[in-house]
Parts: C-alpha cells; sequence; structure tokens
C-alpha cells in the first residue's frame, strides 16, 4: 500500500516507519525536523517535510496515497506542561490540522485514515473496566482531542475506512517520563497523580508501534492501545521499587491534582482501560503485557 505518515519524526513514528518499510508498504515520511527526516530515508521511505497547515501542500502530498497516519503531536516539555499556553500547538494540531488532512484525504481518495488519540479521555470509572462505549470526558486542556476525533467521523462519512487509536499513557527505552518515574521513585516517592487505588494505563512505545500497523486492517472505529493488565499507582510503586531493590514510595497528596488544574485533575483519573476490541479485531498482542513487564526491560536498558 501507499501511505503517508505525518508526525513521522515523532517517537511513535520513528518506530512505524521502519516497520511499514520492512512489511514492502510504499510509505512516505513527513514531519519537520530535517535531520530525523533523513535517519528514516535509510529505512526505505520517502520523506517529505510538510508544514500540515498548509491545505494545498497537505492535498498535495495525499494525492496518489491509499493510506495517511496521522501521529504529528507536540507535547510540551515536561516542566511547561502545566504552564497556560503550553498544549495550544498541540491544540491546533488537532483541531486544524486533522481537519485539513480529513478534507483533502476524502477529495484525493484516500481509502484509509488512521489518527492518534489519547485514552485519558476517558472519565474516572474506579476499578471497572472502559471499553470505548464508555463516553469520553474531556477536560479543557485536552478537549482538542475530540476535534482530531471528529474529523475522523467526517472522513469515515464519505466512504472511506476511519479509524481512532486512543494511546494509554507512553513509556520505554530512553523515554523522558520513564527515567523520571525511575528517578523519582528512588528518592521515595511516585510521580503519579491520584489514589494509591487508581489505575493508570500505559503502554510500550513499540507495541503502540505494531498497533499502528495492525489498524492497516481493522474495521472504521474507536480502538484502545494499552497493555493487557493496566495496574493502581500503588502496584506500580511498588513494582518499580521492587526493581531498583527500593522500599515502595510514598504516593503524592491527592490535593496536589486539583493544583494542576484540568490536566491535574486529569492525570488523577482512575482509568482501567480495555484493549479487548483492538485484540479480538487484529492480531496484535502487546509484547509487554503489563507494565512490569516493560518497565524491567527499560531500567535495564540504562544500565
Amino acid at each position: 500500500m501507499r501511505i503517508l505518515v505525518t508526525g513521522a519524526t515523532g517517537v511513535i513514528g520513528r518506530l512505524v516507519v521502519p516497520l511499514l518499510c520492512a512489511r514492502g508498504h510504499d510509505v512516505t515520511a513527513a514531519g519537520r525536523a530535517s535531520a530525523r527526516l533523513g535517519a528514516l530515508g535509510q529505512t526505505g521511505a520517502t520523506t517529505l517535510s510538510l508544514d500540515l497547515f498548509d491545505e494545498t501542500a497537505v492535498r498535495h502530498a495525499l494525492a496518489g496515497q491509499e493510506v495517511i497516519i496521522n501521529l504529528a503531536t507536540h507535547v510540551p516539555p515536561s516542566s511547561r506542561v502545566f504552564v497556560p499556553g503550553a498544549w495550544k500547538e498541540m491544540d491546533r494540531i488537532r483541531r486544524e490540522a486533522s481537519a485539513i488532512i480529513s478534507k483533502a484525504a476524502a477529495a484525493c481518495g484516500v481509502r484509509r485514515y488512521i489518527q492518534e488519540s489519547f485514552a485519558a479521555i476517558y472519565p474516572d470509572n474506579g476499578d471497572r473496566w472502559i471499553t470505548e462505549a464508555v463516553l469520553p470526558k474531556p477536560a479543557r486542556y485536552n478537549r482538542s482531542i475530540v476535534d482530531a476525533e471528529a474529523s475522523v467521523a467526517r472522513f469515515a462519512e464519505t466512504g472511506g475506512a476511519g479509524v481512532v487509536l486512543r494511546f494509554a499513557f507512553l513509556y520505554g527505552v530512553n523515554d523522558p517520563f520513564t527515567r523520571q518515574l525511575t528517578a523519582m521513585v528512588r528518592t521515595g516517592w511516585l510521580p503519579l497523580l491520584g489514589r494509591r487505588a487508581a489505575y493508570f494505563p500505559m503502554v510500550l512505545h513499540g507495541d503502540v508501534a505494531t498497533a499502528v500497523v495492525a489498524a492497516l486492517d481493522i474495521p472504521t472505529g474507536i480502538y484502545n492501545v494499552v497493555d493487557d493488565r493496566p495496574m493502581t499507582r500503588e502496584a506500580i510503586g511498588e513494582a518499580v521499587a521492587g526493581m531498583l531493590g527500593l522500599r515502595p514510595p510514598r504516593i503524592l497528596p491527592a490535593w496536589l491534582a486539583k493544583l494542576g488544574g484540568s490536566l491535574g485533575t486529569t492525570l488523577a483519573r482512575s482509568l482501567r482501560v480495555s484493549n479487548a476490541k483492538l485484540k479480538s479485531a487484529t492480531r496484535w498482542i502487546p509484547d509487554a503485557p503489563s507494565v512490569v513487564d516493560g518497565l524491567r526491560r527499560a531500567i535495564a536498558s540504562d544500565h
């Protein structure tokens, strides 16, 4: 298949492009970082510097493509995530760029549109499993996720296949969040907002990449991308501490979440997210069934 991957130089895009090329697809990797694009060219992909806010350029890039995989994001540095306006560029990508892609894809006869999304859009559901049937409850900081998903729905209405992949919290080797998690546990604290018994859904970078590839063959719809066994904050803290040979870390006080505004309260939600729909529609099986499996490898790689 002829496939255009936007956000190809991002954490997930850099893993997806080689997988697609290895399967014999004709891949165009689009992004803004020229140095990283050059590296992707060595995997067999055609590279393209693309401004997703330029409607003419996007339509030109999609001409002749069969599939568009939109992985474009703009996550602010961890030191700025709680700063007002820090998510403005992410909002613009999800609102404006996704709409431009949707319109251009329909006009160019693209057959499939795959869009990244975020599982933290679900409401707090305690210890109950969350499937795609649970209605989302976006917070102020991530309302634009709904806009991106709506763009996929509009594309599907034109007759193409529209797939939304709601990723859980990402972690992996050489990952800032993963390193921050282990560093904080070494100090005796778990840097995850929320109650001890609240679930925190996670998924390994590589497992997200293979899920994206699996989405080439699934029906229109929304699918959760998360590991098999979401764990509570307390269980994650105990597991990480055990790997490091330390005592279980203390949990941050609940009131800190409120200080973080809509982002803080979102991060504190209990989200026991199920991947059953994706697994039933594909042969996808996470390489790391739980965060214990994935973190053990990530921690070992840093030593």
